[in-house]
């Protein structure tokens, strides 16, 4: 018999947000974590926005030996573990640590990292390079580290599947769990690129928005929307057994009761013209939660607010779920965090799941010029009260990945 699996924690940081409670606060209040660049000198580039976590000081988490040989993504990974565990109520006295895992993802690793340590080989010779510039970059370390910092010692994996990197690490983690593997698993991503190397890849591609203001920089579904506004954080949820959390009093925030993943087979970079692998996954997560289109009344969209991503997820929405797109309420909060890339699937699904803990759809915020092509209700601007039993969350990563899961009020 499959086992439930059920959300006991929560935990993030965001451009939006320190934590969970202040991410969802501005989400209510519909604050645009997009602003200009500040974490270098970004005065020659064309790109002139990202979403960045504010005023972020690593001492405040960290020790100074710590601080320094964690590599950003790592440390946005632990501060959202550490409010996630204590979120789950999970102790040493109430779990078997031995059958907890962690999956968590990141889509690029330590690349800010990479830059600087390449910097200092140019500049000082490679006698200088930091002994810890290998294990402070390679994109399975922010797992790694959590695992070490809760000791952790079920089964611990990164999937780099790019952008939808963090959503397939929530719906490996719910399978591992529904078939027996762990009872308990820290699911999610963190992802921590913005710097001139990552900021110049994206740009040279033409990925990024050169939006003159912020308001217009990250605009999903927008006709005038141009590119993404790259973002940064970390979002981790506690995924557990049914039985088990109910065995330790633990809260349920809801239950995860689907997972459906494909790929495009078509493009590097670009999705499937016609969406019908994004479309396919979407079928294959309803078809593992048991659900028709028109039982899910929410949709996270991937939402990129690039003009091919938003104009596929279109196509791929009408086309998995049929006369049901006409109904379901579809919205992207990357207007108010940026893309977090790796990160950007675990992010969101944190969204979702306040969403159903408070019976709001977030918005897509920032909109304002109408694009016929993208004709769903995307709950344009405004918090919408609603009936929110089963919400669904999408991730297109480069490479043609697709993932979705789909969540359930208990």
């Amino acid at each position: 018999m499959e086992r439930r699996v059920v959300i006991t924690g929560l935990g993030a940081i965001t451009p939006i947000g320190k934590n969970v409670a202040e991410t969802w606060k501005g989400i209510e209040n519909k604050t645009c974590g997009i602003n200009e660049i500040s974490l270098f000198d970004a005065s020659t580039f064309k790109t002139k926005f990202d979403a960045e976590v504010k005023d972020y000081d690593p001492l405040v988490y960290f020790e100074p030996k710590e601080a320094k040989r964690f590599d950003r993504s790592s440390q946005f990974a632990i501060i959202a573990a550490r409010e996630a565990m204590q979120d789950s109520g999970i102790t040493t006295e109430n779990t078997n640590l031995e059958r907890v895992g962690v999956f968590v993802s990141s889509g690029i690793g330590g690349l800010r990292t990479i830059q600087e340590q390449c910097e200092v080989n140019a500049n000082k010779g490679h006698n200088r390079v930091s002994p810890m510039f290998i294990p402070m970059t390679i994109a399975n370390m922010p797992a790694g580290n959590i695992a070490i910092e809760f000791g952790l010692k079920g089964e611990s994996i990164s999937i780099v599947t790019a952008c939808a990197s963090s959503t397939h690490a929530i719906g490996e983690a719910y399978k591992t769990i529904q078939l027996g593997g762990e009872d308990v698993v820290l699911a999610g991503g963190t992802e921590a690129a913005i710097c001139s190397v990552g900021i110049a890849g994206f740009e040279n591609m033409k990925a990024l928005t050169h939006a003159e203001t912020k308001e217009r920089a990250s605009i999903p579904f927008d006709a005038e929307r141009s590119g993404f506004v790259m973002g940064e954080g970390a979002g981790i949820l506690v995924l557990e057994e049914l039985e088990h959390a109910q065995k330790r009093g633990a809260k349920i925030y809801g239950e995860v009761t689907g997972f459906g993943s494909t790929t495009d087979a078509y493009h590097i970079t670009s999705p499937c013209p016609d969406g019908e692998c994004g479309a396919k996954a979407m079928i294959r997560a309803m078809e593992d939660a048991k659900i028709k289109p028109e039982e899910v009344q929410y949709i996270n969209a991937h939402g990129t607010s690039t003009h091919l991503n938003d104009l596929t997820e279109t196509m791929a929405i009408k086309t998995a779920f049929g006369e049901a797109s006409k109904k379901v309420m579809v919205s992207s909060t990357k207007g108010n965090v940026g893309h977090l890339l790796g990160a950007a699937g675990a992010v969101e699904a944190v969204i979702c799941v306040k969403a159903i803990e408070n019976q709001e759809v977030p918005p897509t915020i920032g909109y304002q010029v109408p694009d016929p092509e993208c004709d769903l209700d995307i709950v344009p601007n405004e918090v919408r009260k609603a009936e929110l039993n089963i919400v669904m969350s999408n991730s297109l990563g480069f490479g043609g990945h697709n993932a979705c899961i789909v969540m359930k009020k208990m």
